[in-house]
């Protein structure tokens, strides 16, 4: 850990381990390490996990101007190792803030450095041509601005190694990329909601079925505006990392309290592959019409109380929508079920959905819902006690008068 990192505080700091969304023709795992301090981003560590764990390429290590210079850099590299502990890791080629950094950073495991072994140990997993490649860069950065970089700890450092690092090039084996199975596999992706305070109060109330309150969600949505440019994820943990990621990243104004809802829908098995890019656990739409989706489960939280989940799954799937870019691209099947506005039309609706109407509809039946809540409770209260008429006899010597609290 860097030698500055008492100086940062503890109370308020939290690690967040998440996936990033790379090329689908990239066969490594996308991975995001997020370091909040006061609920407020101060830094990320970037880097791609080899699919059987076992290797780790960093790709950008980044603190706050907020945060610098306060040992976050070393806590986020220290928890990386940490998270991999028997990873080799690859740190790549170094900027001159990179290099300042490293200088002073003290890494707990150097024996899993790449730059430090011979390439024989690791060749599979990197290119050694491109690890030597990284590694001159790095000692031509260290030479320039006069620093250490732990030269010791390198391996070979100074010496030509494209010659020994050609011998091991044929050891490199390639990931193979994995791709979700639309066929079998269930999606799930998430949007972000600022619901009228009524509808809020009343799908986030554990008292009501859960089932209506995600019907109720679904209407509030149209049916049609399911999330468009969502990442839709195999896991529900997934998509709900989604969602707060844009929280954290996309700071919202102070307002009413933003809900999570993650859609999960059935397998999709008759989309075209090239209406999508697919990746090895998401799946990103790409086609600008709309997409005909069921949907099987709705689970949705406050944004600021994630601890708190709700979760319903319909007796039978949901026929819904991914909403077309423009309506101009919506197919004619879309605009026979769905309105301008992208609710079902009359037509389109079941007379045995319960909140099978419009967004004010919605709203005016949690409104009554939740003021008969209020009314029983009014009513349940005990009756206030007759008036005392009595006139109280004087306290007597060195007796204390009763008050708040005490009885006579």
């Amino acid at each position: 850990m860097a030698a500055d990192a008492e100086s940062l505080p503890e109370e308020g700091l939290a690690l967040w381990l998440t996936e990033q969304k790379v090329n689908p023709r990239v066969p490594w795992l996308g991975r995001r390490m997020v370091a909040t301090v006061g609920g407020s981003v101060a830094g990320q560590l970037n880097f791609f996990l080899h699919p059987d764990g076992q290797a780790v390429k960093v790709s950008m290590l980044r603190v706050h101007p907020d945060f610098q210079r306060r040992g976050l850099a070393g806590v986020m590299m220290d928890a990386l190792y940490a998270a991999y502990s028997t990873a080799w890791i690859n740190h790549g080629w170094r900027t001159k803030d990179g290099a300042q950094w490293w200088n002073g950073y003290r890494e707990p495991a150097p024996h899993r450095n790449v730059h430090n072994r011979p390439p024989a140990e690791w060749a599979k997993y990197f290119d050694a041509v491109d690890v030597a490649s990284d590694r001159a860069h790095n000692a031509h950065q260290n030479n320039h601005y006069g620093l250490d970089g732990h030269r010791g700890a390198v391996y070979r450092y100074g010496e030509r190694l494209e010659t020994e690092a050609a011998l091991h090039v044929a050891a490199f084996r390639p990931a193979a990329p994995r791709h979700v199975d639309l066929g079998s596999q269930p999606l799930h992706g998430a949007a972000r909601l600022s619901l009228p305070p009524a509808v809020h109060e009343y799908v986030h109330d554990r008292t009501q079925d859960s089932r209506a309150r995600a019907t109720a969600l679904l209407e509030h949505l149209g049916h049609g505006n399911l999330p468009r440019r969502a990442y839709w994820n195999t896991t529900r943990q997934a998509a709900f990392a989604d969602a707060h990621r844009e929280h954290l990243f996309d700071r919202q104004p102070s307002g009413p309290p933003l809900t999570h809802v993650v859609f999960t829908l059935a397998p999709l098995q008759y989309l075209l592959p090239s209406t999508a890019q697919v990746r090895a656990t998401s799946v990103e739409f790409e086609h600008p019409g709309d997409v005909a989706v069921d949907v099987t489960e709705l689970a949705w939280r406050q944004a600021d109380r994630p601890h708190l989940t709700h979760q319903a799954s319909f007796a039978s799937a949901v026929a819904a929508a991914i909403a077309p870019v423009s309506a101009r691209q919506a197919s004619a099947s879309y605009r026979a079920r769905y309105d301008d506005e992208g609710f079902l039309r009359a037509a389109a609706r079941n007379s045995t959905r319960p909140f099978a109407d419009r967004a004010a509809q919605i709203q005016a039946m949690a409104e009554r819902l939740l003021g008969g809540r209020t009314a029983r409770a009014r009513t349940t209260q005990p009756p206030p006690a007759p008036p005392q008429t009595a006139v109280p006899h004087p306290p007597a010597p060195g007796q204390r008068p009763p008050g708040p609290g005490r009885r006579a």
